[in-house]
């Protein structure tokens, strides 16, 4: 049975998602909306073995703003050790993602995928890098969708910086074997919404066929 939404329509979804900065403090999608997506998307987000490793939590309002004010308080000593002018530049852009509306961050359970090696120990090796796939894909679904509905969003990996991956995971009060991966910041977009595909190789240099 084919499906109802076509190919192309599926693609043209995906290449409507954008990074987009300067997002404002507000949503004119509700709480409510955002937590159905989030939740549609781990119903469905595949992973091997279907071992479910993501795990996600969503920040918003007044507690986003907070958990932005923890994560500048950690993040500035360690910034200005590489120099004032790392942390002029990166002081600005931390300001910016803190008057967005909110987070849904991705997180890995360290305990799931232990759980999953030791089922299928043949290949308990690999388990670490499959989460990071699974992980990859809600992120991409969860982005995709937010977008579709009118936010705008962009993806952050603070823990480039481990001392605030710890300050995140206290604050947000997660189970210690999780693991960040990726933090993506959403609201109301603060312009129209980019059409433009960024530059990408020739695909002479990305696809190969064989047959």
């Amino acid at each position: 049975m084919s499906s109802t939404v076509s190919a192309d329509q599926f693609l043209a979804a995906a290449k409507y998602r954008r990074t987009v900065y300067g997002l404002k403090g507000t949503s004119a999608v509700s709480d409510k909306r955002v937590e159905q997506i989030v939740g549609e998307v781990l119903s469905f987000s595949p992973s091997s073995y279907n071992t479910q490793p993501v795990r996600v939590t969503i920040v918003t309002g007044e507690k986003h703003k907070q958990l932005w004010d923890t994560i500048i308080k950690t993040a500035e000593p360690i910034l200005k050790g590489a120099g004032e002018a790392v942390w002029t530049a990166m002081s600005g852009i931390f300001e910016s993602h803190k008057a967005s509306y909110g987070s849904v961050v991705f997180w890995e359970s360290g305990d799931s995928i232990k759980a999953a090696g030791e089922t299928h120990k043949s290949g308990a090796h690999m388990f670490g890098q499959f989460a990071e796939h699974s992980t990859g894909m809600a992120q991409l679904l969860v982005w995709t969708a937010l977008e579709l509905e009118g936010l705008g969003a962009n993806l952050q990996h603070l823990q480039a910086i481990p001392p605030v991956e710890a300050e995140i995971k206290k604050f947000l009060q997660v189970p210690a074997d999780y693991s960040l991966k990726a933090h993506l910041n959403y609201g109301d977009e603060p312009g129209p919404h980019s059409t433009t595909v960024p530059e990408k190789l020739p695909l002479s240099e990305t696809l190969k066929i064989v047959n």
